[in-house]
């Protein structure tokens, strides 16, 4: 296997994304892998802004949402998953499992001791990210979820498909994606979701995420993450204390209405979703007015 590194060029002058890279390669388990992040806002905060990406995009999916957190003085996180944006890139799809991921954002959370957290997160961020507060006990107070599941085992049929047209890709043309769901992308913009995929080997996370869901239908009730993902929805539904908010990119085919809605049954004391009637997957592409909701629901604004 090779770890593979984008190339920081490929980074340069991204629209609507002045800001500066930092990175951390120590994580414990992780030593020698390369996690890129933002971090915005003033270190001091009282709250600080988790913002979780998914697959196949990067922390610039976010780029709308994160003005509108640091204006209000917030503290605003944003990591690359490993083999995605800035990170760095194993080149082999078996590297790439619910758990390895998993562990990594625990690390990520323990290492720069954040606290008094709101998970904002979406697609993956999701998956993943759903299922960290259980196991970090007072870290996370508050939740804003988008077109995101829990991978307790059962997938929709949308995803079948979506994992179907993944399989055969042998290049998955990321920008080309972002664009199906967001037509007005500007070209420069779906250039920076390409920027991190400079060739195909650089895409083995891209290739190995449809595959890693939890499924109990192709991998058996033992399928990696589906354990831990039930144990999240006990806890979201009869132990969450925290406050929540919900946006449903409503022209979503994969994890559009019906599945966040039901999402929203689980998380406890939910209020009624914002439903982004123009919105496809990828949620926080229309992010600033959903921030802004957000943070109103939150008391923050």
């Amino acid at each position: 296997m090779q770890v593979l590194r984008t190339p920081d060029e490929r980074f340069r002058d991204l629209p609507g994304f002045p800001w500066p890279p930092h990175d951390v390669a120590i994580l414990r388990g992780f030593e020698g892998l390369r996690v890129h992040y933002l971090d915005e806002g003033p270190r001091d905060a009282d709250v600080t802004v988790l913002c979780l990406h998914g697959n196949p995009s990067w922390c610039y999916l976010y780029r709308h949402m994160i003005p509108v957190f640091v204006d209000a003085g917030l503290r605003v996180v944003a990591p690359d998953l490993i083999g995605f944006g800035r990170s760095d890139k194993p080149d082999d799809p078996a590297w790439h499992t619910f758990d390895k991921h998993r562990a990594m954002l625990m690390r990520f959370v323990e290492w720069f001791d954040l606290k008094n957290i709101a998970l904002v997160c979406q697609d993956w961020g999701g998956v993943l990210g759903l299922t960290l507060p259980h196991d970090m006990p007072g870290r996370f107070t508050r939740l804003l979820v988008m077109n995101t599941g829990l991978g307790t085992g059962q997938v929709t049929e949308g995803f079948r498909q979506w994992r179907a047209y993944s399989n055969s890709q042998s290049d998955l043309p990321v920008g080309r994606l972002l664009a199906r769901g967001k037509p007005e992308l500007g070209a420069d913009e779906i250039a920076a979701y390409d920027a991190p995929f400079p060739e195909a080997r650089f895409k083995a996370a891209v290739k190995a995420f449809p595959n890693i869901v939890p499924d109990t239908g192709t991998q058996g009730d033992d399928a990696p993450g589906a354990a831990v993902s039930r144990r999240a929805r006990e806890f979201w539904r009869d132990e969450w204390s925290g406050e929540s908010f919900m946006a449903i990119g409503m022209q979503d085919p994969v994890l559009g209405a019906e599945p966040m809605r039901a999402l929203q049954q689980v998380i406890r004391n939910c209020p009624a979703p914002l439903e982004v009637a123009e919105a496809g997957h990828f949620v926080p592409e229309w992010g600033a007015p959903i921030a802004r909701a957000a943070l109103q629901r939150f008391g923050l604004a």
